[in-house]
């Protein structure tokens, strides 16, 4: 398809727009032409000032126009009547007894996950009654609850409950799957003790000192399929995915990712923040575990998907770690006859890789290379078969648009070429008419990528919403055009860094 590139600067912000020729999915006024959609900022605000944490993740209450938002520094969630986005109003804070890391809204009922003040012990779901506030039920979950959602029809809560050990590793709780059944005021907890890694395969990682599969899971997003029977849950340190049955409150499906080959096609990255290139694009004989953060689910043309941004993780403990550098570590000599050159840091060198896997016989040098996150977007089938992933498109992309932000650390282009690229971290997704919009947050290049994906097997790029004052984005949240206060589409992203929220509207 015949497409051309269009990108200005405006206040800051960048607007860009993929115009495409011969759009048309018919219908008559399901018929949108998606290159001729609008993206504009209408509105931001600041959620705290200092530190960054102020604000993550997000939720909206279209009974009451108001937005809730995770402040774990204040241990609340703060809330703002967003009626008039361009001049949005604090409200009064919701104060929390433990830290809240996840927020989710359905039909005038608020879910808060909280956790323990201390991590490793259980922690809670909270909900409220979004017009007064007023605290509605608290439900036991398991330790650190992470991500917490409604299922479509608002019969359930789900919570991702991430079990990370403490510092030192001496305690480390089992991960699990929490399932609130609203109407029936229960709670039903499902750990991952009948799981083994040899069972799930594909690369699925089990790898923390002395842990069990029970205690070495580690949930952290989750997504519910539109008809509400099942929860698809991200597994980011194992590189993999869990499929609950929501109505049987049993974990039906566990399934490993899988690996990128770096050395393949169009599977090119940058590996070196010391190599003096912004954009040095190439092949490189690394494996990426594909780790995602975020998940949405979807469906197109009647058929289901699930779509990951796959960041990459690792753990980083004063107890254990598995953080290496490429020139750090002794390659395999048959497997890298190149060795010397592959460490140089213009290379390889500097790129930060796992010691968890990629020593295949247990002599003590490295077989293969395996890096985290497949800086890309994927679309899965809903049992893990890929669909389509994104490649090295996400890096190109920014380069090509705004190369000073290009795999940025903290502004300075290029500084994370060696770690986890820009990061992908959430994702979430609008119908459009007949189309669907992907919106891809990226956490440290900063801004939101948009895509078509009404074809799933071809995702057409559209914009990147970007404006340099709003730094990591974390939490993606979309309106449709019937819920939204301004009667059109608004896309709100919250930035932890810069700890503000910005608020665009698609016309």
């Amino acid at each position: 398809m015949k497409k051309t590139l269009l990108a200005l600067f405006v206040g800051g912000t960048l607007f860009t727009s993929c115009i495409k020729d011969h759009i048309g999915h018919g219908g008559g006024n399901d018929d949108v032409d998606v290159s001729t959609l609008t993206f504009a900022k209408i509105g931001g605000f600041s959620n705290g000032t200092g530190e960054e944490g102020y604000a993550e993740i997000s939720a909206f209450d279209p009974k009451t126009n108001k937005l809730f938002i995770v402040n774990p520094v204040q241990s609340e969630v703060s809330v703002w009547d967003i009626s008039s986005p361009s001049s949005s109003v604090k409200l009064s804070s919701i104060s929390l007894a433990g830290t809240p890391n996840s927020v989710a809204v359905h039909d005038g009922l608020l879910a808060v996950a909280v956790e323990n003040a201390n991590k490793q012990m259980n922690g809670t779901v909270q909900t409220y009654d979004t017009e007064t506030q007023a605290l509605v039920n608290t439900y036991n979950v398991g330790a650190l609850p992470d991500m917490v959602a409604f299922s479509p029809d608002g019969k359930y809560i789900i919570s991702a409950n991430e079990g990370e050990p403490n510092a030192d590793y001496s305690v480390d709780p089992e991960g699990s799957i929490s399932v609130v059944d609203v109407q029936k005021n229960e709670v039903n907890t499902m750990f991952f003790t009948s799981y083994s890694a040899a069972s799930i395969g594909n690369d699925f990682r089990v790898f923390g000192p002395l842990a069990s599969i029970a205690q070495d899971v580690e949930p952290e997003y989750v997504a519910v399929s539109d008809d509400s029977r099942f929860a698809y849950v991200t597994l980011q340190e194992n590189n993999g995915i869990a499929v609950v049955d929501l109505k049987n409150k049993a974990i039906a499906n566990v399934f490993g990712l899988g690996v990128k080959d770096y050395s393949f096609g169009d599977n090119k990255m940058d590996a070196s923040n010391k190599d003096d290139l912004v954009g040095n694009f190439q092949n490189w004989p690394v494996f990426g575990f594909y780790m995602p953060d975020a998940i949405t689910f979807t469906k197109l043309d009647g058929m289901e998907y699930i779509i990951t941004a796959n960041e990459g993780d690792s753990r980083d403990y004063d107890g254990y770690s598995e953080e290496e550098r490429v020139e750090d570590v002794i390659l395999d000599p048959t497997a890298f006859p190149n060795a010397a050159d592959l460490q140089m840091e213009e290379n390889l060198g500097r790129l930060k890789i796992t010691t968890a896997n990629g020593d295949i016989d247990g002599d003590g040098d490295f077989d293969k290379i395996y890096a985290y996150g497949g800086r890309s977007f994927t679309i899965w089938s809903t049992s893990g078969t890929l669909v389509y992933d994104s490649a090295d498109e996400i890096g190109r992309r920014t380069l090509e648009l705004n190369p000073s932000y290009f795999n940025a650390d903290e502004g300075e282009a290029d500084g994370r070429s060696d770690d986890k690229g820009a990061e992908p971290e959430s994702v979430t997704t609008l119908k459009v008419g007949n189309s669907t919009l992907l919106f891809v947050g990226l956490e440290r290049t900063g801004g939101v990528l948009v895509y078509d994906i009404t074809n799933p097997n071809s995702p057409e790029y559209v914009n990147w919403l970007f404006d340099a004052s709003d730094i990591a984005p974390e939490g993606l949240v979309t309106i449709a055009e019937e819920n939204s206060p301004t009667g059109n589409a608004l896309v709100i992203i919250t930035n932890e860094v810069s700890n503000t929220v910005a608020i665009y509207e698609i016309k």
